[in-house]
């Protein structure tokens, strides 16, 4: 049940951070408000997995593929720039995930 709320803390964060962008600086109100609720509810779900999975790999997870999908959005829906650069910082990203969830090397 902890990976299911991650995956929906993941998809509310990423809901959050599109309705802020849609917000512009909170002057409009239902994306505002749209961005108070995809966040609340992505960190009461992020609660709820932390009583199950570790904090380290949690927050890896969440954030590192919270700010990959965002990224992703941003390019696909905001026409925001793309380069090698983005594709190397969100290669990265992963990596990073995948790196820090795989069993210890001792």
């Amino acid at each position: 049940m902890a990976y299911l709320y991650l995956f929906v803390a993941i998809i509310t964060e990423i809901v959050g951070s599109s309705m802020l962008k849609m917000s512009e600086g909170f002057s409009k109100l239902l994306p505002s408000i749209g961005a108070i609720i995809g966040y609340s509810i992505s960190f009461y779900l992020l609660s709820l997995t932390l009583k199950e999975l570790p904090i380290g790999m949690t927050y890896a997870i969440w954030a590192g593929l919270g700010t990959a999908l965002t990224a992703i959005i941003g390019i696909l829906f905001w026409k925001e720039g793309f380069s090698l650069q983005t594709v190397v910082g969100i290669v990265a990203i992963i990596l990073g995930v995948t790196v820090l969830n795989m069993p210890k090397w001792t």
